[in-house]
């Protein structure tokens, strides 16, 4: 499944992209020591088809969990129903359907061959001191939608939030675990680095990316895995290692000054590809966004540009201390320390993908 694929999935807000359980494995091995004595919602998540909800519930007590959470926004075939609609799908001839929540606060192996499958789902929420209940939306949302009052009642009870949600809501449902202020790990679209509402969190280090990318996606009702090819990332405020592990650098400036030429219309220099950063330099340089992968703060400054009275650039300025931007830079698009216009991005009169502008920190 390439970005063509993804970007129509988001336009049809069908978003049912299952993810894999290895990489739901890969990525959240390295939060262990966050989910102990915690409670954990997936709050896009059907408990009786989710992976999500299925590696949390079988490492419930390796983890040390408190509680366990989950909401589906449709019926579940194992659950009963007979239709699986779209994401927060609202189909005037859909067949009835529901949405369910999960609470679980007690894991052991009920069928007793030592795993943990969906047979041992349905005896799970069957349980003492576990519940499935069904979700009943609003009136303004839907039944299971993340939005609801019920949903967010849920939500102000977790303190991590671990999920898949839908991308073509992504913007909408970052800024609901940020206003509500909840921990999260979920994945999203590579290139919602570039959004408006998420690049300023990258970039004031409130949100930070993972440790891998997906590479498939089951796609529900097919049976099948497409790859997604790098175009996923984990987005996460959980403190992690990898966000305080410098980026080695191997190459050089000085005397190779014409493989780093300047952009047009500002003074930083062109880096295209992370690898390429060199370990002399420390004016502005436009590197791509593939850098947030290896973003330390602590090594790099994302920047912005303050400009005179002549509209002419005169000293790059931490962003964190700026919201100034480029002035020939669409309103619409202006994100101070991200080229995001192509105006921004001309190298010799040829435009440039999206660059975040960085300088490098002073040796520690």
């Amino acid at each position: 499944m390439g970005n063509n694929q993804l970007s129509a999935a988001k336009k049809a807000k069908n978003d049912e992209f299952y993810t894999r359980m290895p990489d739901i494995e890969n990525e959240l091995r390295h939060y262990s020591e966050h989910f102990k004595g915690r409670t954990v919602l997936c709050n896009c998540d059907d408990p009786y088809e989710s992976n999500f909800f299925r590696y949390f519930a079988l490492n419930f007590n390796h983890l040390g969990l408190k509680k366990l959470m989950a909401t589906s926004y449709c019926g579940s075939p194992i659950a009963g129903a007979e239709y699986q609609p779209s994401l927060f799908g609202d189909e005037p001839d859909a067949p009835s359907r529901h949405a369910y929540k999960a609470i679980v606060t007690h894991v052991e192996d009920t069928t007793g061959d030592g795993g943990f499958d969906m047979e041992d789902v349905k005896v799970l929420l069957n349980a003492p001191g576990n519940e499935v209940a069904e979700l009943h939306g609003d009136g303004e949302y839907g039944a299971g939608d993340f939005r609801s009052r019920e949903c967010l009642e849920l939500l102000d009870e977790a303190d991590i939030v671990v999920t898949n949600p839908p991308f073509s809501l992504f913007r909408e449902y970052v800024a609901t675990l940020v206003e509500h202020g909840k921990k999260f790990v979920v994945l999203g679209n590579k290139n919602a680095i570039t959004y408006k509402e998420i690049f300023p969190l990258l970039r004031d280090d409130k949100v930070w990316l993972g440790f891998t990318s997906p590479s498939d996606f089951t796609i529900p009702g097919e049976g099948t895995t497409k790859q997604v090819n790098g175009l996923c990332r984990w987005y996460t405020n959980l403190d992690i290692k990898k966000r305080h592990e410098d980026l080695l650098l191997y190459r050089r400036y000085k005397g190779h000054e014409t493989d780093y030429p300047k952009y047009d219309n500002h003074d930083a220099i062109e880096v295209s590809k992370v690898a390429d950063i060199p370990e002399d330099y420390y004016g502005v340089m436009g590197v791509p966004i593939t850098f947030m992968d290896k973003y330390n703060p602590d090594q790099f400054d994302i920047v912005a540009f303050r400009k005179g009275d002549d509209g002419r650039d005169l000293v790059f300025t931490r962003e964190r201390e700026s919201t100034t931007v480029f002035s020939h830079t669409r309103p619409a698009t202006a994100i101070a320390g991200l080229f995001n216009n192509p105006k921004d991005t001309m190298v010799n009169g040829k435009s440039k993908y999206a660059r975040i502008t960085i300088r490098r920190r002073p040796s520690r």
